[in-house]
């Protein structure tokens, strides 16, 4: 199945809440060759991203935005279940991500994935304070602290957390890395605000991680804000 025809088909399931033809669209594309995982990243997260972005501009319901984030989770958690776990890669992570429920849905996916290929993983989702990150950051000391987020106002938060960790000096082994709809949309955010490494996409994300673990952000990347201008989307 073809990633443009199982979005076309699965939208509009999940606006309209139908769950029995959801799972068994998901059980089709699995039938059809497509692995779990494959389901996640080459259906589920642009379907997310799609509806995520027609509801900041107001083109879907609450309500159907509703019934697509839950119906969502319902088929990641489905297809999560026959991911093909590798081996241990040695490898931590910690997850944290916007209060929206697409960003702990992203963050979840992530989460799932970065499991199923061999990291030791801790998601903690949103809502979380900055002071409950640092500490949890310093007291894992992680190979990597990925925060997700849609959403312009949390920007500051995100920051906020990296400053610090910068400033202090703590967790030098940590990479910082962010990635959601935020980042793709304001270009060059991610790197002002001092994180070693974002990403588009889970397959991008758990790449990066991999290939490209040494890499820190430099002062003179850590301009916070002094070009960047929002998009009217944010």
């Amino acid at each position: 199945m073809k990633t443009d025809t199982f979005l076309e088909q699965i939208f509009p399931l999940l606006i309209t809440g139908d769950r029995p033809k959801a799972r068994a669209l998901v059980g089709e594309a699995i039938t059809s060759g497509w692995t779990p995982e494959e389901v996640a990243e080459n259906g589920f997260w642009p379907a997310l991203e799609t509806i995520q972005s027609l509801y900041r501009s107001d083109q879907i319901t609450n309500l159907a935005h509703h019934y697509a984030t839950r119906l969502l989770r319902t088929l990641v958690d489905q297809v999560q279940a026959g991911y093909h776990k590798q081996q241990t890669n040695g490898k931590s992570i910690l997850l944290f991500c916007g209060p929206s429920e697409g960003d702990d849905l992203a963050a979840q996916i992530v989460a799932d994935l970065c499991e199923a290929d061999g990291w030791q993983v801790k998601f903690g989702g949103g809502g979380v304070a900055a002071d409950e990150i640092l500490a949890e950051t310093n007291e894992c000391k992680p190979d990597a602290l990925c925060m997700f987020s849609s959403a312009a106002c949390d920007a500051p938060h995100i920051r906020g957390i990296i400053d610090t960790i910068k400033e202090v000096g703590a967790c030098p082994n940590t990479q910082i890395v962010v990635g959601g709809g935020l980042f793709n949309r304001v270009e060059g955010l991610a790197e002002e605000i001092g994180a070693d490494l974002w990403a588009s996409s889970p397959s991008e994300l758990k790449e990066k991680i991999i290939t490209e673990s040494t890499r820190r952000a430099t002062e003179d990347q850590r301009t916070v804000g002094r070009n960047i201008r929002p998009s009217k989307a944010a």
